[in-house]
């Protein structure tokens, strides 16, 4: 019969899993039905910012781009340029070129010819225009040229709904997380609370096999032709973008770029607030000249705007797993900003130098887009430091080549699981000669223990004496009572580091390993593998000395049941380290302590 105390601990855990498994079972209703709600609507399209009528056509009722030809409803009022709700930056955020860089080269006397120009009306006469590839579906906004919904097909968004795509960006259902672009400087571009509409080939254009998809949109206004031109890649998430402009005003202009991500607080669509582990870092990131990698969370933006001058840079959106940021050109001094707006939203983003359009000269700007995974060695490729956002925390110097020497055996094996199981073998293997100097002192310890127990006994009450006496004890039978810790403290740090590899690395969501383990990066469903961690535990304390006075004793023969409370709820990869941890160094206490004993007894 147990203890009536280990009956109530026990009792607890169960009702605490239950009430948790019941939560985790409401939140996967309420996600699947948000998943048949959102998933079959189409994202909404503003109907606000730059509304206003423009040489190409203006805004019906519903949002629909329609040509002047045609009846439409009265524009809606544009909201002031520079304000908080406007969506276009100030452009007083410009800094001043006193030439063009590489990235918006003019061209002097290059007029577009209509030869160059995309004409004809949508299909379906919709604003939206659908880009289909291996890696991206994206949903870009006639008005302004926004991207303003991105699914990743290769990233399920639950592993039993393989054929719903996660959701990264979206517009609609009271979420706003959209990435902007566009071109500032002079009134017919997108200043003064007015973006241009764009005009397209085709609204669903689909990329299937390899190779690049280009979606060319065109406008004219306020004496400008302005071209932009998204470039999707088969096998990548980065998407370059090209602007083409001709300054027919008669006179010149001062023209920037600026690529902005508006986003509200709330959390990752498909994603539960509830969790009794760390929260994933959900905010804005960028590098500067001063720190490589410098978070800009919500409560940063809600206590007042951020500015900075960058060469080069990039400005990031983060949450668990993927990321969407936008590369500025490496050659320029770009102002980087962000703020909270007056309607709760959040925008980052940044504007490049100015540069001086001549009249009936063509400039170019360009700038790339990245929407996926937090792939750190593809992320690496794209920009300087663009990688620190996979945050492995401050033990990242130890957590990175972990993460590689997992990813080296996961080549071999083809298993996440197998190879945390390869890497505990090989940390085991690298700090058995420590391991072994500690458990000759656990055996020692043990050796002396009935000596210690009659010291206890003797002086009772006198702890100073027994202090002594204990002292003069472990003098002379050499032992180190201290000596028996650092098998417990030794793996800790690859612990905490192997935590955030396991909760920060895009290549383990999802992973299955055997059996009823089909998500190394979540816990176990039916908590088995903490269960055996604890037993691992509980066996580890019987093979070790009781240390301490009887109350430190009973404190550590809790200690496996608090573990496995704690346990219950981390991801199952990382429990079935340290189980594995566990039950090797169960065999190589029971080994090297059972050597000490026999070569202690041969000596005397």
């Amino acid at each position: 019969m147990l203890p009536t105390e280990v009956q109530r601990i026990l009792l607890l855990i169960g009702l605490a899993a239950t009430a948790y498994l019941m939560i985790l079972a409401w939140n996967e209703d309420f996600v699947q039905q948000k998943v048949d709600a959102d998933y079959g609507a189409a994202p909404e399209i503003s109907t606000d910012s730059g509304a206003e009528r423009s040489p190409l056509g203006r805004l019906d009722q519903e949002g629909i781009g329609v040509p002047d030809s045609m009846p439409g409803s009265a524009a809606a009022p544009a909201p002031t340029p520079g304000t908080a709700d406007s969506d276009v930056p100030d452009v007083s955020l410009m800094s001043r070129s006193d030439g063009p860089s590489d990235a918006s080269a003019l061209l002097p006397s290059e007029v577009a010819s209509d030869d160059g120009l995309v004409s004809g009306t949508l299909e379906s006469g919709g604003r939206l225009v659908k880009v289909t590839t291996p890696t991206l579906q994206a949903w870009i906004d006639l008005l302004g040229g926004d991207i303003v919904r991105i699914q990743l097909p290769k990233f399920p968004l639950t592993k039993d709904r393989p054929d719903v795509p996660y959701l990264l960006l979206d517009n609609g259902r009271g979420h706003t997380y959209v990435a902007q672009s566009g071109l500032i400087g002079a009134e017919g571009l997108d200043s003064g609370g007015q973006r241009p509409l764009y005009r397209a080939q085709s609204n669903d254009l689909v990329l299937t096999g390899e190779g690049t998809l280009e979606l060319e949109l065109v406008a004219e206004q306020g004496g400008f032709q302005i071209t932009k031109t998204f470039v999707f890649s088969s096998d990548a998430y980065l998407v370059d973008l090209r602007y083409r402009l001709v300054n027919n005003t008669g006179g010149p202009v001062d023209v920037g770029l600026f690529a902005q991500i508006k986003r509200d607080d709330k959390d990752p669509f498909g994603e539960s607030s509830f969790t009794l582990g760390p929260q994933p870092y959900l905010g804005a990131a960028l590098t500067t000249s001063e720190s490589r990698y410098e978070k800009l969370d919500f409560e940063d933006l809600d206590e007042g705007a951020y500015r900075a001058n960058v060469e080069g840079g990039w400005i990031a959106f983060l949450q668990h797993y993927f990321l969407s940021a936008w590369i500025a050109n490496p050659e320029d001094i770009n102002g980087f900003y962000g703020q909270r707006r007056s309607d709760g939203t959040y925008i980052v983003g940044y504007t490049s130098p100015a540069s001086k359009l001549a009249a009936g000269d063509t400039g170019r700007w360009q700038t790339r887009f990245y929407a996926g995974p937090k792939d750190q060695r593809q992320l690496e490729k794209i920009a300087p430091n663009l990688n620190l956002t996979v945050d492995y925390g401050f033990l990242w110097w130890l957590a990175v080549p972990l993460f590689y020497i997992l990813d080296w055996f996961h080549s071999f094996v083809g298993n996440w699981g197998l190879s945390i199981i390869l890497l505990t073998l090989l940390v085991k293997l690298v700090l058995y000669p420590l391991s072994a100097a500690s458990y000759r002192s656990m055996a020692n310890m043990r050796r002396v223990g009935p000596q210690m127990k009659r010291l206890q006994e003797r002086y009772s009450d006198d702890r100073q004496k027994l202090s002594q006496e204990m002292m003069a004890l472990y003098k002379k039978e050499g032992v180190n009572p201290l000596g028996g810790c650092l098998p417990m403290l030794l793996p800790m740090p690859i612990f905490l580091a192997l935590y955030w590899v396991l909760f920060e690395s895009v290549e383990l969501r999802q992973a299955p390993f055997m059996l009823w383990i089909d998500d190394l990066a979540a816990m176990d469903p039916y908590f088995v593998l903490p269960l055996l961690m604890g037993a691992s535990m509980f066996i580890q304390q019987l093979l070790s000395p009781a240390v301490g006075d009887p109350m430190q004793v009973r404190m550590m023969r809790l200690m496996p049941v608090m573990f496995t409370v704690l346990f219950l709820f981390f991801p199952s990869g990382l429990v079935l380290y340290w189980l594995v941890n566990n039950v090797l160094s169960i065999a190589q206490q029971w080994w090297i302590m059972r050597q000490a004993d026999l070569n202690y007894t041969a000596k005397t």
